[in-house]
């Protein structure tokens, strides 16, 4: 399951977190963000048992969070490790890329 964020709520779900978390910044007009769109959902299906949290933020509804991490295209992916931005990715990705991104920075 996709955690849908918030500016209300980032804070204690991806900064407070204690599992790696990836974080779609999306906005519903946004062509290439509806194609990303199901493959994180399918990717969030699959890793359900790692140590990994899912999540997905509408930019055009919640602007402070993703101006903070300097969020200027979408799709971008940010995954977050002990509250901390440790990778970004702009752009489509395919699930078996997002898988590898995983895996790494689990180690």
């Amino acid at each position: 399951m996709v955690l849908e964020l918030t500016d209300k709520n980032f804070e204690a779900e991806v900064i407070k977190s204690d599992k790696l978390t990836l974080v779609d910044f999306w906005a519903p007009w946004c062509g290439p963000c509806k194609v990303l769109g199901p493959i994180v959902e399918e990717l969030a299906g699959e890793i359900k048992n790692l140590p990994v949290k899912v999540a997905k933020l509408n930019v055009d509804d919640n602007s402070a969070s993703a101006s903070s991490y300097g969020v200027m295209s979408i799709p971008t992916t940010i995954f977050f490790k002990g509250g901390q931005p440790v990778d970004q990715l702009v752009g489509v990705q395919t699930k078996e890329d997002l898988k590898k991104k995983i895996n790494e920075l689990l180690v």
